[in-house]
């Protein structure tokens, strides 16, 4: 079974997860409406994408 020798550090641990954090989402603009989105994804309240509607909604 493998077992560390030593004990690692805090400050060891710690520098090892620090590329661990989660970045928060970057949004996109959606041109037709308006409504913050993600980039390369559907807008969820009117349909369009990349200029032409991709799914039909009710308004």
């Amino acid at each position: 079974m493998a077992v560390p020798k030593r004990r690692s550090s805090k400050a060891r641990g710690r520098r090892r997860r620090a590329h661990d954090a989660v970045t928060p989402l970057k949004l996109q603009f959606c041109p037709q409406c308006g409504t913050a989105k993600p980039s390369h994804v559907i807008c969820p309240n009117c349909g369009n994408y990349q200029g032409r509607t991709v799914i039909e909604t009710e308004e």
